[in-house]
């Protein structure tokens, strides 16, 4: 499985909101579709009843924070 960086996603992942399709970056970039849907999927905002807002991406790091917390506990 390929590894890429945080800058690398994140620039992909701009590339798609400034308006390259999934098909456009996979030719270009050899990165499967999916992985890059995944991507945009894990940075986009999570809605939620507060003012505060996570990507969901940050909401899996919390709850795996908060797990880890309470078996330390």
């Amino acid at each position: 499985m390929a590894r890429y960086t945080d800058e690398f996603r994140n620039t992909i992942i701009e590339l798609y909101k400034s308006g390259k399709s999934l098909a456009v970056l996979n030719s270009e970039y050899g990165i499967p579709k999916s992985t890059i849907s995944t991507w945009i999927k894990d940075n986009s905002p999570v809605s939620s009843n507060s003012e505060d807002e996570m990507t969901l991406k940050e909401l899996r790091a919390l709850k795996r924070e908060l797990s880890q917390i309470k078996e330390e506990n």
